[in-house]
């Protein structure tokens, strides 16, 4: 009679999930994540669900909005170089600006992060870098899930995903709806990438061009690693007095898609967006990925933000105003809206 495979002694470790070094992460990041705890946060760590109370004193119509995202392939980068530590506050910030584009402030987040055997010290760099970026923005770390899956990823990879939830009065959501012709376009630099068209760029750095992360690109005056590691910016400091200011007709987080397929979406029908592409100086880390990569223009500008990884829209009255208040974010003027279908025409000068 053919024998079981597995031992009367076998235990969960043998078959690739280690129970202790569960429990030793989950002890590590307990004080880390209570260090982003705000005063309406009821629960600790380790609740089934977390539990927040809504200050409803400071809104009377309030409307929560949440979103969910990840970090793609910029984890590879990550891997590549053993730096951990940048990838959670990227996580954090990308989603506060998909939520701060209607006008809503973070109240709470949550993580996933999920791997195939599970290192403590690489969980407690990456839940360090979540939790700095919930600190930053003022968003409170409620929860989370840690999930070890043996044969599901390769040997020293993971994966890790955000939810977060924020609160905006509903008189005060940003949906685009009132943009017109004539509206003015404003752009606010990324710092790099932010945390898409990384499976192009390393396509073109690494398999073209057969570099390696700490090879040192002159263009770039940094290297590889360095360079697609540049954290994702959060813009909720810069834009929370113009929103404080109702100056905001619409607001588009440049993501996937880039300028092409984001701003189309806070546009209402019958307005397109006339972006002039010699308004700002395109960082060199793109025209270096462009020119190492010989990747067309209309390529670049659909992958990439192209160094602008936000755009408000207001009236052009307001223009001169709002580039004031975002005066210390180096915020350039970009183009307007004009009449179309929800488009975005490029030109140059």
């Amino acid at each position: 009679m053919k024998s079981d495979k597995f031992s009367p002694t076998t235990g969960y470790r043998d078959a690739g999930v280690d129970i202790d070094a569960g429990n030793e992460t989950v002890r590590r990041i307990k004080s880390i994540a209570r260090s982003t705890f705000t005063s309406g946060v009821l629960s600790e760590l380790g609740s089934f669900g977390g539990l927040f109370r809504l200050n409803t004193d400071r809104y009377r119509e309030p409307v929560l909005v949440s979103s969910a995202d990840g970090v793609g392939t910029k984890l590879k980068v990550a891997f590549m170089t053993g730096r951990h530590d940048t990838v959670g506050a990227d996580l954090v910030n990308h989603c506060v600006n998909d939520i701060l584009v209607q006008g809503a402030e973070p109240l709470f987040f949550l993580d996933y992060l999920a791997t195939g055997r599970l290192s403590p010290d690489v969980a407690e760099q990456v839940i360090a870098g979540i939790a700095r970026g919930c600190r930053e923005n003022g968003c409170a770390l409620i929860g989370g899930e840690t999930a070890e899956m043996p044969g599901f990823y390769a040997e020293g990879e993971y994966d890790i995903a955000g939810f977060i939830v924020g609160v905006v009065e509903q008189s005060g959501i940003i949906d685009g709806r009132g943009i017109v012709p004539g509206d003015a376009l404003i752009g606010l630099p990324s710092a790099g990438l932010h945390t898409n068209g990384y499976s192009l760029a390393r396509h073109v750095f690494f398999d073209r061009c057969g570099l390696t992360p700490d090879a040192l690109v002159p263009e770039l005056g940094a290297t590889v690693g360095d360079a697609l590691l540049a954290p994702h910016r959060s813009y909720l400091g810069a834009i929370r007095p113009l929103i404080h200011a109702a100056l905001i007709k619409g607001m588009a987080h440049i993501t996937g898609g880039g300028i092409t397929e984001n701003l189309p979406r806070v546009l209402p029908a019958g307005c397109a967006a006339s972006v002039d592409r010699s308004a700002w100086v395109v960082p060199p880390l793109f025209t270096t990925i462009q020119q190492r990569g010989h990747i067309e223009g209309d390529e670049m500008y659909r992958a990439f933000n192209m160094g602008i990884g936000l755009v408000v829209v207001c009236a052009a009255p307001d223009q001169p105003r709002v580039l004031a208040l975002l005066s210390e974010h180096q915020a350039v003027a970009i183009g307007h809206v004009e009449a179309g279908d929800r488009v975005v025409v490029y030109v140059d000068g």
